[in-house]
């Protein structure tokens, strides 16, 4: 059976943008599996260690219901460089426990800390957050990222980000490269345009 994972940012005993999540898992569920009968998650979060610092809660669930879940505190990874990879056949519109996917593609970022991924000649992703890219005077994010991610969709309700698809030939117009996901917030790990390396490497995904 598909396992899923949910991954969900607690500050000082409190879920962040916890809507997002149940809406997410809701979709998934709905979409892969005809359920339609909500997710105790709200619940199973309460469960969490009290800490000072920023908690990273990791949910596996399937059709059948939660699984597990997991605490820990989270450390945000520096990253300072990015490598172009193909991954024209990728398919993480869901968030599935298999990450073989970015594994693969992992394994060809050389000598950067993480990849960005190319699909039909449109940006997508890096291994593990979504994109946006500043070209001077707006923040956007591509419209078809490879996971819809719940920072994501927070920043573009809020107006922060505006959603277009984003050409791999565009690059160079833009100054900066933003990375964020449910961990992650907009602004935190942010990386100008010259650390990507544009020097494609494909995979057959």
């Amino acid at each position: 059976m598909c396992l899923y994972i949910e991954t969900i940012r607690i500050e000082r005993g409190m879920p962040q943008r916890l809507p997002y999540h149940v809406a997410r898992i809701e979709r998934t569920l709905r979409e892969r599996h005809g359920k339609t009968a909500p997710l105790p998650l709200e619940e199973v979060l309460k469960a969490c260690p009290a800490m000072d610092e920023r908690v990273k809660a990791r949910v596996l669930y399937n059709a059948d219901g939660i699984l597990k879940t997991e605490f820990q505190p989270y450390r945000m990874r520096l990253l300072k460089s990015l490598q172009l990879v193909d991954g024209n056949e990728a398919d993480y519109r869901y968030k599935s426990a298999d990450r073989s996917l970015f594994e693969r593609l992992l394994a060809l970022k050389g000598v950067c800390d993480d990849v960005l991924i190319v699909r039909n000649g449109l940006l997508t992703d890096t291994s593990y957050t979504n994109i946006a890219l500043y070209d001077g005077y707006q923040w956007f994010t591509p419209a078809t990222p490879l996971l819809e991610g719940t920072m994501r969709a927070s920043l573009l309700d809020s107006g922060m980000l505006i959603e277009k698809d984003i050409l791999l030939s565009d690059l160079p117009h833009y100054q900066y490269i933003a990375l964020f996901n449910a961990m992650i917030d907009m602004g935190e790990l942010v990386l100008p345009i010259s650390c990507v390396h544009t020097k494609k490497q494909s995979l057959s995904v």
